[in-house]
C-alpha cells in the first residue's frame, strides 16, 4: 500500500515512514517578511543554509519553492513550528500550520518541527562572531532554517 505523501505531521516517526531511503530535506523558518531555506544531504548528516526569501503574495512564495525544491530534488520539507517558551502555540504557530498544509499539494511530506529556540541560536552566534546588524538581518533566516533542519535530522536519524 502506498505512502501518503502528501502528509503534514510533528510525527518524526511518521514523517521517516513515507521516506525510508532517506532523500535530501529542505528546512523552512517561515517568517512574516521573510522565509529562510536550508538544505541537507540525501544521508541526514548535516544542514546548510540555502538562502532567503523575501515573502509577497503566497502564490509567489510558493511558486519560488516549488522551483527550487524540484531544482534541488528535494524529498520531505521541514517547517519550523514557533511555539511560546512554555510549550504553548501562538498565532504564529497557526500562521506556520497554515502556511505548512498550503504547501501540502506540492506532494511532497512536511514535518513541523518545534523551532523556539532557533533564532535566538543564530542570533547569539553572529554576535559572538562580532557580525554587524546588518550581516545579520543578511543571515538570520537562512541560518535558522539551517538550525531548524540539523534538529529534525538528528532527530530523524535517532529514531533509527
Amino acid at each position: 500500500m502506498p505512502q501518503d505523501k502528501s502528509l503534514v505531521t510533528a510525527d518524526r516517526v511518521a514523517f521517516r515512514a513515507v521516506l525510508p531511503e532517506g532523500g535530501r530535506l529542505i528546512g523552512l523558518d517561515v517568517g512574516t517578511k521573510t522565509i529562510g531555506l536550508a538544505l541537507c544531504d540525501a544521508g541526514w548528516s548535516i544542514a546548510s543554509p540555502a538562502h532567503t526569501i523575501n515573502r509577497g503574495k503566497f502564490t509567489k512564495d510558493k511558486a519560488i519553492l516549488a522551483a527550487f525544491i524540484a531544482e534541488q530534488f528535494v524529498k520531505g520539507i521541514v517547517v519550523g513550528l514557533p511555539f511560546n517558551l512554555d510549550g504553548s502555540e501562538s498565532p504564529r504557530s497557526q500562521s506556520s500550520r497554515a502556511f505548512a498544509r498550503n504547501l501540502a499539494d506540492l506532494g511532497l511530506p512536511i514535518l513541523l518541527w518545534d523551532e523556539r529556540w532557533s533564532t535566538q541560536a543564530v542570533t547569539r552566534t553572529l554576535l559572538e562572531a562580532d557580525a554587524s546588524r546588518a550581516r545579520r538581518d543578511v543571515l538570520v533566516d537562512k541560518l535558522a532554517a539551517s538550525y531548524i533542519l540539523q534538529g529534525a535530522i538528528d532527530g530523524l536519524v535517532a529514531g533509527l
